[in-house]
């Protein structure tokens, strides 16, 4: 059975009505970066980005799964399927895909201050100051922050180094250093780029773009994708 890597981004999330990452105005639902999304925006104002991911919990957990999502569930029964996701939220999961890595963590869980092994699943989308680990140390986003090292790029790198098809959809791949992934194929892989605002792309025949959003693309794809059995 050949083995596909899906690499996701925020765009196949946005068809749920999860917003992307950021807007042309460089804001992120009204904040900047740095007030939210580094570690010295939580050593300023930690209550404050406990607010900002407790309503991006919210949104997320209101959201559903959509055919793009529900695509990559029905290859697993044509393909070993495994999915490399920049997402936050857990609609792959939810969707029924059995194998997905997230590279920039997850908004369902938190992590100890004192020790960032210590991570658990939020039973409610709120999490309040003085909400403690064991250790009785604040818990934060179990979210990868700017400036913060990716501890799955590793595993990612091997993921993708043993991919027959890849295939990127909802990313622009110019966020650093997920975007960096697509060089850890064989060379005789096929990539499929799936995103309406196609990248630019290498030539060579290696890879192949789809103009269309996440669910429609990933349709499409999949009849391509079956042909190639």
């Amino acid at each position: 059975m050949k083995k596909i890597v899906v690499l996701t981004g925020a765009g196949i999330s946005a068809e749920s009505g999860i917003p992307t990452f950021r807007g042309a105005d460089g804001l992120w639902e009204g904040y900047r970066i740095d007030e939210v999304a580094t570690p010295d925006a939580w050593n300023e104002d930690f209550e404050r980005v406990l607010r900002f991911y407790n309503d991006r919990r919210k949104v997320a957990r209101e959201a559903m799964p959509n055919a793009g999502h529900t695509v990559l569930v029905e290859l697993e029964s044509s393909f070993q399927v495994d999915i490399v996701t920049q997402n936050i939220d857990d609609l792959h999961e939810r969707a029924g895909s059995s194998s997905v890595l997230h590279l920039h963590g997850e908004i369902n869980k938190v992590r100890s201050t004192a020790d960032e092994r210590l991570v658990y699943e939020t039973e409610h989308w709120q999490v309040n100051p003085g909400d403690s680990c064991e250790l009785g140390s604040q818990l934060r986003p179990h979210i990868v922050w700017f400036g913060e090292s990716v501890p799955m790029l590793e595993p990612a790198m091997e993921i993708v180094s043993r991919a027959d098809i890849l295939i990127v959809v909802g990313t622009s791949l110019q966020v650093y250093p997920a975007a960096s992934l697509v060089n850890f194929t064989k060379p005789e892989t096929p990539v499929f780029v799936v995103d309406p605002q196609l990248p630019d792309l290498p030539g060579g025949g290696k890879f192949t773009g789809i103009a269309k959003g996440g669910s429609e693309g990933l349709t499409e794809l999949k009849e391509i994708l079956l042909k190639m059995i």
